[in-house]
């Protein structure tokens, strides 16, 4: 069930968005679903750039003493703080607040300003936490230093622990920081909570990027001199290309103009507003893009974003797998990502299948008759570009090198 106030653009203001100057800036929309009656919520709102926007996500749940836990904090606009209000009238104040992440500034930039909103509530971050270039304390980063501590490696010395397990990930080296997040299971709801380390591709766009379709529109033209227009195909076809554009950067099936012709298209561009990158669209979708989504989507299969795949996990496959391992160990029966969608239906041998790049045989189990055998090959050819990435960082000293 989807709850929305009523909405007012002064809501949607969120005063500290140059700390992560991105779409959509100072205006966020928030989206409230109930998940589990009167047990599990999602707040969703959407990030970007260059209008390839994915929602961004917190998760909230009522404990059975009373009282909330807020998983991975969104932007505190004033929506997002009556919606969240509204629940603490009838089930409590909010009790905790979880930063669960080491490496994910678009997570972290939020929890300060958040914690400040709800100056009763204790705050639990994920071990290893950094800054770049000089690394601080973590009242330095906005946190309150009185009410702020290190999830212990045992979940049991929490104030959470008899409703809550977690599970730390052994956090990875890159060079210039670490890569780290901590899943939480819900006993109660049979639920896991994650950050990054897996998602869901939906067959249409989450209802949070469908309040406005502006982006959605903005991709799903073929040239710069299309006019955008509203339906539901160039919504979908939005969506598709979005995701390509989130998960590779660049697809084989993309190629990009000179930026002579570029500049030159842009000047026959119906629209050549601020909105519209004064008609910039440096784009060019090969005819058989639409394979390259149907590979990734996997028809919605639990999958590992393949930017993860290819810069970060398979730097220490072992601790990664002992991770899965643990919390596939839980009976959790859906998962609730902080991007895509949510929540996913999933048991722990869907998320053996998707680490399955780090062990082959995870996936053996794994039914592939109605996928086409030549979308793995072309998956291989849409991370061309990741890879040229990872070579260029681990030349330069950035990146350590992949552990076999």
């Amino acid at each position: 069930m989807n709850t929305q106030a009523q909405q007012y653009p002064k809501d949607w203001h969120w005063d500290f968005w140059f700390t992560l100057p991105i779409y959509p800036y100072r205006q966020r929309r928030t989206l409230r679903t109930e998940v589990i009656p009167d047990t599990l919520w999602t707040f969703d709102q959407l990030q970007g750039i260059f209008y390839v926007v994915v929602p961004i996500r917190m998760s909230v749940v009522k404990l059975a003493s009373g009282g909330l836990l807020v998983y991975s904090a969104v932007a505190p606009t004033p929506e997002c703080v009556r919606l969240l209000r509204e629940l603490e009238a009838v089930h409590g104040e909010v009790k905790y607040i979880i930063l669960p992440t080491v490496s994910g500034l678009e997570h972290k930039v939020f929890i300060g300003p958040f914690a400040r909103k709800f100056p009763q509530a204790q705050v639990f971050v994920a071990p290893q936490q950094w800054s770049y270039p000089v690394d601080l304390p973590l009242s330095w980063l906005g946190l309150p230093g009185r009410r702020t501590q290190i999830l212990p490696a045992d979940s049991n010395q929490t104030p959470f622990g008899n409703e809550f397990a977690y599970a730390i990930m052994k956090p990875i080296e890159l060079g210039l920081g670490f890569f780290g997040e901590v899943a939480f299971y819900h006993r109660r709801s049979h639920t896991l909570l994650v950050t990054d380390a897996v998602l869901s591709i939906p067959d249409i766009a989450p209802p949070i990027i469908q309040l406005d379709p502006y982006p959605l529109l903005f991709h799903a033209k073929d040239r710069p001199g299309d006019k955008i227009t509203d339906t539901v195909a160039n919504r979908l076809k939005g969506w598709q290309r979005i995701c390509l554009f989130a998960l590779y950067f660049q697809p084989s099936t993309l190629g990009t103009p000179t930026l002579k012709v570029a500049w030159r298209e842009a000047q026959a561009a119906p629209d050549r507003s601020p909105k519209a990158y004064f008609g910039l669209y440096p784009f060019q979708w090969q005819p058989n893009w639409l394979e390259s989504f149907t590979a990734l989507q996997d028809q919605g299969r639990l999958l590992v974003a393949p930017i993860l795949q290819t810069l970060i996990l398979n730097r220490s496959p072992q601790a990664i797998l002992e991770w899965v391992n643990h919390l596939a160990s839980w009976d959790f029966q859906q998962i609730i990502p902080c991007h895509f969608t949510a929540p996913i239906a999933a048991t722990p041998q869907d998320l053996l299948h998707a680490f399955s790049f780090l062990e082959p045989s995870l996936g053996q189990n794994l039914d592939k008759s109605a996928i086409d055998p030549t979308y793995n090959s072309l998956k291989a050819k849409d991370t061309n570009l990741l890879k040229e990435i990872d070579r260029a960082l681990v030349k330069r000293g950035i990146s350590p090198p992949i552990k076999s």
